[in-house]
């Protein structure tokens, strides 16, 4: 079984990749074929569109990372852990946690909370 902290790690690493190829396949390692991804403001029903939602990420926050802000924390199929999102080598400007439901070490749906959002935003 991977450590809880890989599978996180491998989830965040998905977000930052730049290269859309190399997304693609992060992807196709990390979540499972029938997978979905929901938030408070996107949705996603398979793999192609998870890949959509993280490069809309990418288009409207240029220069923006995620990093893990907790580390993982899984019972069973289920994984939580919180992250964070800001410009690059600045504090978090958004904080959210993420709650998972795992098929093995892959990702088959993820659950994601806002615990933090500017005023602005």
């Amino acid at each position: 079984m991977t450590d809880v902290n890989a599978i996180a790690d491998r989830y965040i690493a998905i977000w930052n990749e730049a290269d859309a190829e190399r997304r693609r396949a992060l992807i196709a390692e990390a979540w499972t074929e029938n997978c979905s991804y929901i938030d408070p403001m996107m949705r996603a029903d398979n793999r192609e569109q998870i890949h959509a939602l993280v490069t809309a990420a990418h288009d409207r926050f240029p220069g923006f990372r995620f990093t893990l802000i907790t580390d993982g924390d899984r019972h069973g199929d289920n994984l939580r852990f919180s992250w964070g999102f800001g410009p690059a080598d600045a504090e978090p400007l958004i904080k959210g946690t993420d709650f998972a439901i795992l098929e093995g070490d892959r990702l088959k749906s993820v659950h994601g909370f806002i615990d933090q959002l500017p005023a602005a935003a």
